[in-house]
């Protein structure tokens, strides 16, 4: 396609900081933070999270999928620096498989939530992968949000990484995703047809009181309140980096596919909320294992079809950015190889310590 704009990307990952040798977390965020701070050139990427045995680091914006490759390498390799330098070493997974009392990090904010939240604000050590893409207008950006609501949790299902909780299994795939859902604002949002009526939701929920703030707007999928950008937040941090690229791939091809949708003038599906959630929770229990509701008709269907139906919904958007090809393979290999979720019960099967499988989880984190 001539002159077709093609959408930045940018990623933002969450890591667990951990002990090398025994996989238990530690809470070393302030001193990996100032190493890395210490040996950076301008602008450090990482910053401080919710707990002090997690860091966030986050890629510039990125047209090329080749280069936000080489970028979510470059970072998780001088997190893993930082860390060992600390003392420690940084697992991509999205919950602690071991046990672990969280350590609140510093700042009023994080006060703020502890003191508002309580115990939901403790549990909350949990690992995502935020996808920003960028949108030409808020109204276009809303309408994206419309659209792209159904596939939401086929991308949660793809990202699944977190079976584990405080040292026994879950029987989930993303746990994760069922304890951020305890945030009263998270989880599957509703049509809202207009930029308007956007932000007078926001605006509404941060009226309550009950919120600090727009930051703490939880949608699966949101308006950045930073950035000129639709934010989908509804993935696990992905172990294999590789996924992290797929996952940027077909969510920009989503927001391309839902804005040429809206141009045309094609209507939102008319979920609701109620049927959204049932998709999620499914993805979140089975992830590529079992069934999960096929957007067209939010019907259980085979994991590999439904993957493949998301293939085919953005196919013609991957095929004019080049990425058709890449997105293929690398469907293919995940289905094949598996989640983050099965790796690490593969690895607690084959060594019988969930200590062994969290530092396997450390160097796959490199990629």
């Amino acid at each position: 396609m001539e002159d077709m704009m093609v959408r930045t990307v940018g990623v933002e990952e969450e890591l667990l900081l951990v002990d090398e040798q025994s996989g238990d977390p530690r809470a070393l965020s302030t001193a990996v933070l100032a190493l890395a701070e210490r040996r950076a050139e301008g602008d450090s990427a990482f910053e401080q999270e919710l707990h002090r045995q997690q860091l966030e680091f986050a890629t510039e914006p990125r047209a090329d999928m080749r280069e936000l490759a080489d970028e979510i390498l470059r970072w998780r390799a001088e997190a893993a620096r930082s860390a060992a330098e600390a003392g420690g070493a940084v697992a991509a997974l999205a919950t602690s498989p071991l046990p672990v009392s969280p350590s609140i990090g510093e700042g009023e904010r994080y006060r703020w939530l502890a003191d508002k939240f309580g115990l939901t604000t403790q549990e909350q050590l949990t690992c995502g992968c935020h996808v920003h893409v960028s949108v030409e207008s808020d109204e276009e950006g809303v309408a994206v949000l419309d659209r792209i609501r159904p596939w939401l949790a086929v991308v949660l299902a793809l990202s699944s990484n977190s079976p584990f909780w405080q040292g026994q299994d879950t029987a989930y795939s993303s746990y994760r995703s069922q304890v951020w859902g305890r945030w009263p604002s998270a989880g599957p949002m509703e049509l809202f047809g207009s930029a308007r009526r956007y932000h007078d939701e926001v605006e509404a929920l941060v009226g309550t009181g009950v919120l600090r703030d727009k930051g703490m707007i939880y949608f699966d999928a949101r308006l950045s309140h930073r950035y000129p950008t639709v934010e989908v937040r509804v993935a696990d941090v992905c172990l294999d980096p590789a996924d992290a690229v797929l996952l940027a791939t077909l969510v920009r091809g989503l927001v391309e596919t839902a804005a040429r949708a809206w141009r045309a003038g094609d209507p939102p599906e008319p979920y609701g909320m109620g049927l959204l959630r049932m998709a999620a929770w499914q993805a979140g229990r089975s992830g590529l294992e079992g069934e999960l509701l096929h957007p067209a008709t939010m019907r259980p269907a085979p994991a590999p079809t439904v993957v493949h139906a998301l293939l085919t919904h953005v196919r013609d958007a991957l095929e004019d950015t080049g990425d058709l090809a890449a997105a293929r393979e690398g469907i293919d290999r995940l289905l094949k190889s598996g989640t983050g979720a099965r790796i690490q019960r593969d690895a607690l099967a084959r060594t019988g310590s969930l200590h062994d499988a969290v530092t396997e989880c450390v160097s796959r984190t490199r990629g």
